[in-house]
């Protein structure tokens, strides 16, 4: 190479000549001729000479030793490049070949895309095998096809390419993708075909070693033809990826569903109790109000009475008795007046205490409800990441009965110290959740690197590199929230270098603590400052006591003490792993005097490698504090059950002053109640007897359901009608000079027929039933036109959140509402806030999209808020007359609508979604008549109607709404309607769904279904898989819900938020069809065969039954959809009379402990893959016990008294054989399961054979495929072995030798196992019983390397609950044996060690198959 670089130009451009049979004299004449040169391997270190060759098209130069492309400007013809395997690092020199069509710059040093923007025309570029570590520079190409960026250092894809369209081919293989979701990106590339993210010929992207990544690909890429080399156009390939996609959407959206649910009954529950709190309250307020409107019609009473005694005294006609009794009134009347006013007054300090009471309450109860939002705000982004991520992120809930969560719990008491927290009241710490992060994306990256650090160091023992791993908290900034968004960030792509925060070392380290003080004592320390200086309510304050810590496994590796001269970076600590900090030598440490020596192991550490620090648990937990009691309404109220007795006990003495005060004089004596009102009752109250005199009128505290026509009573400025039984107002209508009405205290649940009021200004609805804010404000609207003072407090609204603001919108006269001055800002902000509500041109445009297709995303989300979110069409869009013709997702969401109005012309709306809103009605969507999807969650719609045009629905939500029930004829003709979920409302019957053939799936959770009756609806559904009636008086109300529902059902999968499992265990059941009738008319012979069976009389009637039960097998099959049925400890012990034949599609069938001692009855179980028939009776096997071919995978037989193997020829699939227990005792039985070639797991220890000591070598001889045997694996060396000792055997045969009395090597071949340890009650996850089986055992010898390697001791100095902790969570998924034997291991083992924990999804029932 140096002797070619010291060439001059003219020996170059010869050797060009040479090697393109080119001669050098003629090169000036005939250059322009040549069109194509290549140089290989040498002779060319730079590129010059090409001047020479001005229509030069092709120009391939490889493995020079080229340092930069230069010296291309005069070849302006150039079509194709090849400048490959040179030691190129920069791409540049290439402006002048506007014409290149084909690039390829592979095998170089090239760490950056650049300088190909105006190569317009190019159409396949390759730079694979560089260094590539940023897809960038591809803006321009718009013409690219074919795209080659193997063998970088790319970590992700983004948006880059979304400006290449064209693009067919794209190879990404041997990078450091690692995200599915960066992977969707992808989808933007229309045209894309080939696909390649693992050639065989590079490493592999990490993506690729994750679970379900061909799904996932081809699931969002359904136009891919090649996929990692692979051929992948067969329509089956696509449809099957795009049926498990639909799978998993609609397990996840049920899952989320429950989540839901569970939060909705928790705040019902806190509603419930809070409910009880004010219930005290509202009643004295309620008893207040009462006394203190009779007061008030008294002292009105006692001044007309004043002003009549004014007017007769000017009569001359008034006897001086008169006088002198009205003389005696007037003297009297100021004092009772006086006393009246002064009790009103007391009444009032009263009602205001009571209210401040309630205002309390309701105040802790917001708190409260806070929390508990805040507690599952994490619940739902877990599953749709588990979801997006198909499986490979996934979170698990603990409980007392995982060891793990005790593992946590004990490890964060460990690590918390009274001391330190002591001077925020907090005396202890309670753990609320522990959420396990499976993530293995990360722990894949953790293992790679955690392994290449083993491979380089040279560790000695286990011991040393057990003390580098370490379980640590991570420490947020004290000064910022922990926000929801960073947190799922860290768990879904760790701690990424980007990461954003205050503090200064958080890019250059991870910053951990080993101690619950270093990390949450500056938050607490900060936000009670906060408080402080904010002066925020008292309740609020106490939201420290709620905090989340994040535990991580960390792998401290080469670790020093931080020096205080340096900072803390890579640079200055470049052989080091991480540094760390002892609490001591901390500035600014809270630590001040103390007792402890807690300080001595605290430590603050900075881990510089992210990758090294992997976060496993979530812990939500609870300060536990030293409450000053302040009253029955502290903090802790909502949270304990109060009894009315302990709530007067604690308030006695209130309760005693409000006795004081209503004793107080005057008592007002009580009248008798009106029920009805007629013309004498009204006249007579007034006093007066002409109607159009009645000025005011008080019919206060009585039992009046109805008033008679009152618009007679044209003079009537003042109704007083409280503390009545009025459920409606029709009655009060056009008393046009009605200014005042109180209707409070009543039972008013409409406003419907109150009209014609239009001088009303004062109008009082406190405490009555009314709900629909819409129906309410637009009556009062209409018909109260003046209305100066609204009082609507003690409602149960259906929106309280923007009531005041509705109301002031709409009500523009009004100057008080609910006591409180209405501002002028509020004034406007209101009117805003009513422009807001109308659906308007600049609300269609804002919140639409134009996109014709739903986006293929793995998400539950309706289609109009993804597509809207990714695409919206925008108020700047280009219009044009047909542009609402273009919308195809609406998404209003949240805009506070009364109605739906101006959609007229939206003909090819698809997409339309309007939850929480104020809708009452669905009206104003019949011209829609594309729309697929619909969701009007979140609203006060009673009725389901308008929507019978939308023939092309296959989704339907109107959950959260007041539903009471289906129209009949409401989905008839909705012939593709698949998904329909009607939760949280009060439907009562599902007679509307029996011709909604098509439905899929069905919520109808928490409503008011209540017989067993209302299924039989749904029986004519053949196509449904998901029913959801969780909540229903169904579910509690009648016996064996669940039974009969999967009975009628026979298509269902998942029920109630469950897959079907059957489980019947410890019941008597003796046949899975209902009992038949007793004979009740027998013949005299057939009594004599029950009493004396041996006399043979009366037979032939009990054989007929028995030949009718041997023909259940024709019988029709039922609950298709059953896959796993438990019958375990029934006292079954007849399995034909079960008739299980029926049950087509089981898979896995329960028989343990019972009475069984024939297996039959189970010809027709033809997919049926695991039998458990332990602890029975079974002696031998029939001819009819396996007679069919069977797909039977696992079999287990132990505890049963089993003497030979015959008839177990036709398991071919056999797997897995436990005969473990039984009475074998004779070698040639085990010599018949050779014909079991399949067979890979077998016990028989317990058995009179293994006496022998010679069954071990038998069998692993004669069952080539055998990996387990007794619960010991089978290695190269038991075979070996194994064919020693039977070769040995069979010599001696030859010999005539009797093999009983042949000398048997007991010490290095016969070694006596001893027997297992039983693990019963074991429930592996779902699917992991093909791994395991269901019996998984341990054998003495694997337990004892358990507890050799349990008992390594730490060095450092911690209590022994750290102690445990640490064992139980540090260093299981990395254990010394799986590390550095890890080729060893078989397949199944490692996975089982290294990945059990990440096979399992919380809560979770189906088999693994049918999961992520």
């Amino acid at each position: 190479m140096i002797e070619c670089e010291d060439l001059n130009q003219e020996e170059i451009i010869k050797e060009l000549c040479l090697c393109n049979g080119l001669s050098y004299e003629m090169i000036g004449q005939k250059g322009s001729d040549t069109s194509k040169l290549e140089m290989f391997f040498s002779g060319y270190p730079r590129i010059v000479g090409l001047s020479l060759f001005p229509n030069l098209t092709s120009l391939t130069i490889v493995a020079q030793d080229i340092k930069e492309i230069s010296g291309l400007e005069t070849c302006l013809q150039l079509k194709e490049l090849w400048i490959a395997e040179c030691c190129i690092e920069k791409i540049g020199g290439l402006q002048e070949c506007r014409n290149l069509e084909k690039l390829y710059l592979y095998y170089n040093k090239i760490s950056k895309i650049e300088n190909l923007e105006k190569l317009f025309r190019l159409e396949v570029l390759w730079l694979n095998h560089n260094a590539i570590k940023n897809i960038e520079g591809l803006q321009t190409l718009k013409n690219l096809s074919d795209l080659n960026l193997a063998g970088n250092l790319i970590s992700s894809i983004g948006r880059c390419l979304d400006p290449n369209e064209k693009l067919e081919r794209l190879n990404l293989s041997g990078n450091q993708i690692c995200s599915f979701k960066d992977l969707t990106n992808l989808t933007r590339l229309r045209h894309l075909k080939d696909l390649c993210l693992n050639d065989p010929q590079y490493k592999t992207n990490p993506v690729c070693l994750l679970c379900n990544y061909s799904t996932h690909v081809l699931y969002h890429l359904p136009y891919l033809q090649r996929l990692d080399t692979f051929d992948v156009s067969a329509k089956q390939i696509k449809e099957l990826a795009d049926t498990t996609a639909m799978k998993k959407i609609m397990y996840y959206n049920m899952r989320i569903k429950t989540v839901q649910r569970h939060l909705n009954e928790d705040l019902e529950k806190l509603n419930d109790r809070k409910c009880k709190l004010q219930k005290l309250p509202e009643e004295r307020i309620k008893l207040f109000s009462f006394v203190k409107k009779n007061l008030e019609r008294e002292l009105a009473e006692l001044k007309g009475s004043g002003k009549v005694h004014n007017d007769r005294s000017n009569n001359n006609k008034v006897t001086e008795l008169e006088k002198s009794k009205n003389g005696e009134t007037v003297t009297e009347e100021p004092s009772l007046q006086q006393k009246i006013v002064t009790k009103l007054n007391a009444l009032n300090e009263r009602v205001t205490f009571w209210n401040k009471k309630i205002d309390e309450i309701e105040a802790i109860y917001r708190i409260e409800v806070k929390q508990k939002k805040k507690s599952h705000s994490l619940l739902i982004p877990f599953l749709l990441i588990e979801l997006e991520t198909v499986g490979n992120i996934h979170f698990e809930e603990g409980t007392r009965s995982d060891d793990w969560f005790n593992s946590c719990y004990e490890l964060i008491l460990s690590r918390f110290c009274t001391w330190d927290f002591r001077t925020y009241g907090i005396t202890g710490v309670k753990v609320k959740r522990v959420i396990k992060v499976n993530n293995r994306i990360l722990r894949l990256k953790f293992e790679e690197k955690f392994q290449k650090f083993l491979d380089n160091e040279d560790m000695q023992d286990s011991e040393s590199y057990r003390k580098m791993l370490e379980c640590l908290f991570y420490v947020f900034d004290p000064e910022v929230t922990v926000k929801k968004k960073h947190l799922l960030q860290i768990l879904e792509k760790g701690f990424k270098d980007s990461e954003t925060s205050k503090l200064p070392l958080r890019k250059e380290a991870v910053i951990l603590a080993n101690s619950l003080s270093m990390c949450e004592c500056p938050r607490i320390e900060f936000l009670q400052q906060k408080y402080k200086d904010e002066k925020i309510n008292s309740f609020e304050h106490e939201l420290f006591r709620h905090g989340i810590l994040l535990i991580t496994k960390v792998f401290l590796g080469q670790s020093v003490q931080a020096r205080d001269q340096d900072s803390i970076s890579q640079a200055n600590y470049p052989m080091l792993n991480s540094v760390f900090i002892p609490r001591k030598y901390l500035l600014n440490s809270i630590m001040g005097q103390r007792n402890c020596d807690c300080s001595v192991r605290q430590c603050k550490w900075f881990v510089f490698d992210h990758d090294l620090v992997l976060p496993e648990y979530i812990v939500e937990f609870e300060y536990i504090t030293v409450v000053k009691a302040h009253s029955l309404f502290s903090f802790n109220v909502i949270l304990e059950e109060s009894k009315k007795s302990s709530e007067r006990s604690l308030l006695s003495q209130d309760l005693k002053f409000d006795d004081e005060v209503i004793k107080m004089d005057p008592r007002i004596k009580p009248r008798p109640k009106l029920i009805s009102l007629d013309d004498k009752t009204i006249l007579s109250l007034a006093k007066t007897s002409i109607y159009s005199h009645i000025v005011s009128l008080n019919l206060h505290g009585n039992s009046l359901s109805k008033l008679r026509d009152l618009s007679k009573l044209t003079g009537l400025r003042k109704l007083n009608i409280s503390f009545n039984e009025f459920t409606c107002l029709d009655d009060i209508y056009h008393l046009y000079n009605l200014e005042y009405l109180d209707a409070s205290h009543n039972h008013v649940i409409t406003l419907e027929g109150f009209r014609g009021l239009m001088k009303l200004k004062h109008l009082d609805l406190s405490w009555n039933q009314l709900k629909k804010s819409g129906d309410e404000i637009n009556v009062l609207c209409k018909h109260t036109t003046s209305l100066l003072t609204l009082d609507i407090r003690h409602n149960p609204w259906q929106k309280p959140a923007t009531l005041r603001m509705s109301v002031i919108g709409r009500l523009k006269t009004l100057t008080h509402l609910d006591g409180v001055l209405v501002s002028e800002e509020e004034a406007t902000a209101a009117t805003k806030f009513i422009a807001g509500t109308k659906i308007t041109q600049f609300s269609l445009l804002r919140h639409s999209s134009t996109k014709e297709e739903r986006p293929r995303i793995l998400s539950i989300w309706p289609s109009a808020k993804i597509l809207t979110q990714i695409s919206k069409s925008g108020p700047h869009s280009h219009l044009n007359g047909n542009w609402y013709l273009k919308i195809t997702a609406l998404n209003l969401d949240g805009q506070h609508l009364f109605e739906i109005t101006n959609l007229e012309k939206l003909e090819n709306l698809k997409w339309a979604s309007f939850s929480n809103n104020n809708l009452t009605k669905m009206e104003g969507l019949e011209s829609c008549v594309n729309l697929e999807e619909l969701t009007l969650d979140g609203n006060c719609i009673s009725k389901i109607e308008g929507i019978s045009k939308l023939t092309k629905l296959t989704h339907l939500s109107i959950n959260n709404n007041l539903l009471t029930g289906l129209e009949k004829h409401t989905f008839d003709n909705m012939l593709h309607l698949h998904s329909l979920s009607l939760e949280n409302n009060r439907i009562t019957s599902l007679s509307g769904l029996q011709k909604a053939f098509t439905l899929i799936e069905l919520y109808i959770s928490n409503n008011y279904i209540a017989l067993n009756q209302e299924i039989y609806n749904l029986k004519g559904l053949c196509n449904l898989v998901i029913l959801d009636m969780y909540g229903n008086i169904i579910v509690w109300n009648q016996e064996n819900y669940r039974l009969f529902v999967i009975f009628h059902l026979p298509e269902l999968k998942a029920l109630d938020g469950i897959s079907i499992v059957l489980c019947l265990n410890y019941n008597h059941i003796e046949s899975i069809m209902p009992r038949l009738k007793p004979q009740t008319h027998l013949t005299n012979r057939q009594l004599l065969y029950q009493k004396v069976p041996s006399s043979g009389y009366g037979q032939q009637g009990t054989a007929k039954i028995n030949r009718d039960i041997m023909s259940s097998e024709n019988l029709p099959p039922i609950m298709h959809s059953l896959e796993v049925l438990h019958l375990g400890y029934n006292g079954i012990c007849n399995l034909i009379q079960l008739q299980l034949n029926r049950l087509r599609n089981l898979k896995f069938l329960f028989l343990q402990g019972n009475e069984i001692s024939q297996v039959e009855g189970l010809d027709n179980l033809e997919v049926l893959q695991e039998l458990v028939v332990d602890h029975n009776r079974i002696r031998a096997f029939n001819d009819s016990a396996f007679a069919k071919p069977s797909s039977l995978l696992a079999l287990h037989l132990e505890e049963n008294r089993l003497r030979e193997l015959s008839k177990l020829q036709p398991l071919v699939k056999l797997e897995k054989l436990f005969l473990g227990y039984n009475k074998i005792q004779d070698m040639t039985e085990l010599e018949k399961l050779d014909g079991i070639s399949s067979l890979r797991e077998l016990t028989v220890y317990g058995n009179p054979i293994c006496r022998k000591m010679l069954h071990r070598h038998v069998l692993i001889f004669r069952l080539p495929n055998l990996q387990m045997l007794d619960g010991i694996p089978v290695n190269s060396d038991d075979r070996a072995k194994a064919e020693f000792h039977f070769s040995e055997l069979q010599a001696k045969k030859n010999l005539f030798i009797p093999v009983t009395n042949s000398p048997v090597d007991g010490g290095s071949f016969g070694q006596v196992k001893a027997p297992p340890i039983k693990i019963t009650n074991v429930i592996p996850p779902g699917g992991f019983s093909h791994y395991l089986g269901s019996d998984f055992t341990l054998t003495p010898e694997v337990e004892d390397k358990q507890n050799k390697n349990a008992g390594i001791l730490m060095s450092n100095p911690r209590s022994i609950h750290a102690e445990i902790a640490f064992r139980q969570l540090r260093g299981i998924n990395l254990s010394p044996s799986l590390l550095s034997h890890q080729n060893m291991a078989s397949p199944s083992a490692q996975m089982y060690q290294g990945n059990q924990d990440e096979e399992r999804i919380p809560g979770s029932h189906f088999p693994r198959s049918n999961r992520m």
